[in-house]
């Protein structure tokens, strides 16, 4: 198992509580976890135990509001601070291992922010995974913002833990993890959903990124067809594509999780490489 060091950041809005993975020696590269909406970068202990034996130092955070970092619980009133935290992390991570180079991976809410991470860092960046990514037609904030104004208010949907992955205990655990936002969205989120939505889909494509795409085929939270669109934009239509039929939304817990992460480490063996 990797060895892990719990440490603390000063972000834009309070505390970021940080997490970093390491075998405690020297490591290849430096690999970033963005964590999605609702939960936190504890729940990526799997991802960063494989990727420690790749060769990795992975480093990742709670963000505002979120886990154990400060703020009011699911509120994220710009994502534009949240990529400002993400980037105070990179630099603790590359101060920790100096001249290594630097990979990012997002997961769905954490696929938009490292989108927007790679159109506004993306130079210090060797590669770029985005698994579920919340880009392109996504339409749900829409809809909720269309049924607030109708109706007065967010319609209290949480997240199903069904929808994760078709490994039931992967939902059971997520059902009782007291670190886990199990509420409704809240406005201030949705609504800077909508505006980071505009502006990845308008900040134009980060050419010469590598960038591999990792989606469930059957994933109904950030269906495929939506996320197409942003991929295709983002990376000017050469990203690395990777679709597993009847997967749902959590790609690295599914059941056929380690060809993700098969295919996760040969992308970046050949980046790497490269």
């Amino acid at each position: 198992m990797a060895q892990t060091r719990e440490h603390v950041l000063t972000g834009t809005r309070g505390t970021v509580a940080a997490r970093e993975w390491s075998s405690g020696g020297r490591a290849r590269y430096v690999a970033l976890v963005v964590h999605g909406y609702g939960e936190h970068v504890g729940r990526y202990e799997g991802l960063a135990d494989a990727l420690v034996r790749h060769g990795a130092a992975v480093h990742g955070a709670d963000h505002t509001g979120h886990g154990r970092s400060a703020g009011e619980r699911a509120v994220i009133e710009d994502f534009e601070d949240v990529v400002t935290d993400v980037h105070t992390l990179a630099e603790s991570a590359r101060a920790a291992h100096p001249g290594l180079p630097v990979v990012m991976i997002g997961h769905s809410m954490g696929g938009l922010i490292a989108a927007r991470y790679a159109q506004r860092h993306g130079g210090a960046l060797a590669a770029l995974v985005l698994s579920g990514p919340v880009i392109g037609r996504w339409e749900t904030p829409a809809r909720l913002l269309a049924h607030a104004e109708a109706h007065g208010g967010i319609p209290d949907v949480p997240v199903s833990p069904a929808a994760l992955s078709r490994d039931r205990a992967v939902g059971a655990a997520y059902a009782a993890d007291p670190l886990v936002w199990h509420g409704p969205m809240k406005r201030p989120t949705v609504e800077a959903f909508a505006r980071t939505l505009r502006t990845v889909s308008e900040g134009g494509a980060v050419d010469g990124l590598p960038l591999l795409w990792l989606h469930g085929g059957d994933d109904r939270l950030v269906p495929p067809s939506g996320s197409r669109v942003g991929v295709e934009e983002l990376s000017g239509g050469e990203a690395t594509a990777r679709i597993y039929p009847g997967a749902r939304h959590e790609v690295f817990n599914e059941t056929n999780r380690e060809h993700v992460l098969a295919d996760t480490k040969d992308f970046l063996d050949t980046v790497l490489k490269g």
